[in-house]
């Protein structure tokens, strides 16, 4: 059982670096300064609340292994 938590911590782990590496950027960069710019972007907004609950729970995922791996509530 141990081991099964050790591969879904893994796993999670790598996952939740991939999905952190796809989200965009927060800055509007030089979007920001044409104002209306970034409402012809409005179809990527969706997508990124989509990557975020994925995201988040992935997170979950990974911060609960650790804690029952760390706290040794599975032998």
């Amino acid at each position: 059982m141990v081991q099964f938590i050790y591969v879904v911590q893994i796993l999670s782990a790598l996952f939740l670096i991939l999905l952190v590496l796809l989200h965009s950027p927060k800055g509007d960069g030089m979007g920001g300064m044409m104002g209306s710019a970034s409402q012809l972007f409005a179809s990527q907004k969706t997508a990124e609340k989509g990557l975020n609950k994925v995201t988040y729970i992935t997170g979950g995922i990974f911060i609960v292994t650790t804690l029952i791996l760390g706290l040794g509530l599975i032998k």
